[in-house]
């Protein structure tokens, strides 16, 4: 009977079935087109079909739908859809679900001051980066990572920092998923390469990304721990090499350490990692 109030209040009884007769279609390819959007940063009636290879009658039914709840907008000066103001409250309330990012603001604030250089936070979602939260520098060149933005994680100093703290099983399991593509000459895209930079980073306590991702900019990450000692997300300053230059980098890692350890201690989290 308790089995059967649970299932009521929020699941049916085969909630686990994910198989097409329990998904709707035209939804699925509804939501594909918002996301699409917003992979794009906006684009033409056009451009969103030929990105999803749909007819532009099919994609403009589902924007004018989306546009009429506020999930889109279309501007008619320049004929290009955008992303609309309801996706991101919509959105905005998965950072609400969690004191994670509540949490690590001040934190991610005083480290940005500490360092003179843009703060982030981030947490692995699919394989990936999610950043969740970001500081920037008062400093005219800097980092921008705004939440919602996803990194591959072996080209992440927060992914790196993440990866370093997972067993190696999980660890060749996500590095093989995501194939190790190169963005530039100094992306790590060898597997035993790449372990040992993350055996490296586990060693010390943080991880580099030396413009791995972008170049001209490196990034120093730390890891943050729950209860129980497992690692939930990572925090990290990010900017250009010229400021951030190899030898600043242990400078600037104790400072990322420390705002690590807070936020580690301001959720409730053990400091001590797991394994």
């Amino acid at each position: 009977m308790e089995n059967d109030a649970k299932r009521g209040r929020g699941r049916p009884k085969d909630w686990d079935d994910k198989t097409a007769q329990n998904t709707i279609k035209s939804l699925d390819r509804a939501l594909e087109v918002l996301v699409a959007l917003g992979e794009m940063d906006g684009g033409t009636l056009s451009e969103v079909a030929g990105a999803l290879e749909q007819s532009p009658a099919t994609v403009y039914r589902v924007l004018t739908t989306f546009q009429g709840h506020g999930f889109v907008d279309f501007d008619d000066q320049n004929q290009v859809w955008n992303i609309g103001a309801t996706a991101f409250l919509t959105g905005s309330r998965f950072l609400r679900r969690s004191s994670l990012a509540e949490r690590a603001r001040p934190i991610m604030r005083d480290l940005m001051e500490a360092t003179g250089e843009t703060a982030n936070l981030g947490i692995e979602r699919d394989g990936q980066v999610l950043f969740l939260g970001q500081v920037e520098t008062h400093a005219t060149i800097r980092a921008f990572f705004p939440p919602g933005t996803v990194s591959a994680m072996h080209a992440s100093g927060i992914g790196k920092a993440l990866l370093s703290r997972m067993d190696d099983t999980r660890q060749r399991r996500v590095l093989a998923a995501g194939q190790l593509a190169r963005f530039t000459p100094y992306t790590l895209t060898d597997p035993e390469a790449m372990i040992a930079d993350l055996h490296a980073a586990k060693l010390r306590g943080y991880a580099i990304d030396g413009e791995e991702r972008n170049l001209g900019m490196r990034c120093i990450a730390a890891p943050v721990y729950n209860v129980f000692g497992e690692t939930v997300a990572g925090i990290s300053v990010s900017g250009p090499t010229t400021r951030i230059t190899e030898d600043r980098i242990a400078a600037l890692a104790q400072p990322v350490m420390d705002a690590a350890a807070r936020l580690t201690l301001a959720i409730g989290g053990n400091g001590r990692p797991a394994g």
